[in-house]
């Protein structure tokens, strides 16, 4: 973690598949070393954020959302901060959302008849696979988490059901109209990222600061910044309290500042 950061712009919480609650928050961001921080749960706005910007325990919050969206080739991630929702994403919202519950309720059956066990879980809003695959390691199931994936619910296993994704062209209206700064996440992580990019045309940013965990070349991504005039982002995509592993410098961030509405 580098002292010179001031702002992650990417953290989930446990309103999507985070650990931490918002008002866990602030003390992992000092631990962290950063002032301002933005909640993007995955295709969910935090309700325990009443404003677009929040100031917790000294620390600044920005709401934001991370939405999963289908192209015609794959599937990516768009960030949108200073959420304002309008009734168009709030009704995209809730259907996703009930969408997860129903695919976990068929997921959990699936599991539970194969193995034989019961899971300690019941779907609510903001269920995922990962939520699932705790279940299965703390239930009498002979499989860990990992091994779940692997044996049980993972995209080439009998108990995997797909999800609902927002079409490309929708989501990135929905956000547009909701967000003040909409950015593709995570570039370099997708199996096309020269496709994924080309997506940028229609976006006011991209994260340019992510933690891969491995040597990446940024140049493609630094063509699209400088062929579509982005804003960079950056984020430790967090889903615990290790925030700080990637984000803005102070100058890197009050040009991100200087979009949102003052």
């Amino acid at each position: 973690m580098s002292s010179a950061l001031l702002a992650d712009l990417h953290l989930h919480t446990k309103a999507s598949d985070g650990t931490l609650t918002v008002d866990e928050l602030p003390e992992a961001a000092k631990e962290a070393g950063v002032d301002w921080i933005a909640v993007t749960d995955h295709d969910r706005i935090h309700s325990g954020l009443a404003e677009p910007i929040s100031t917790i325990d000294g620390i600044n919050i920005i709401r934001g959302i991370e939405l999963r969206v289908q192209t015609d080739t794959q599937r990516l991630d768009l960030l949108g901060y200073h959420v304002e929702p309008t009734e168009e994403l709030t009704t995209e919202i809730d259907r996703l959302q009930q969408n997860r519950i129903n695919r976990a309720q068929k997921i959990i059956a699936c599991v539970e008849a194969e193995e034989n066990v019961t899971l300690d879980i019941e779907p609510s809003s903001g269920i995922g696979r990962p939520h699932i695959a705790t279940a299965i390691d703390e239930s009498s199931a002979p499989y860990d988490y990992t091994e779940a994936f692997e044996n049980l619910i993972g995209s080439d296993c009998d108990c995997y059901y797909s999800r609902d994704i927002t079409n490309v062209e929708d989501g990135i209206r929905l956000l547009n109209d909701a967000c003040a700064i909409v950015g593709l996440a995570h570039p370099l992580r997708y199996d096309d990222p020269e496709s994924a990019l080309e997506q940028t045309d229609k976006l006011d940013a991209v994260e340019r600061y992510y933690p891969y965990g491995r040597d990446v070349d940024t140049s493609m991504v630094d063509q699209a910044i400088e062929r579509n005039d982005l804003i960079e982002t950056g984020g430790s995509d967090a889903h615990n309290r290790r925030l700080g592993q990637a984000g803005l410098s102070t100058a890197q961030f009050e040009e991100f500042k200087s979009k949102l509405p003052s």
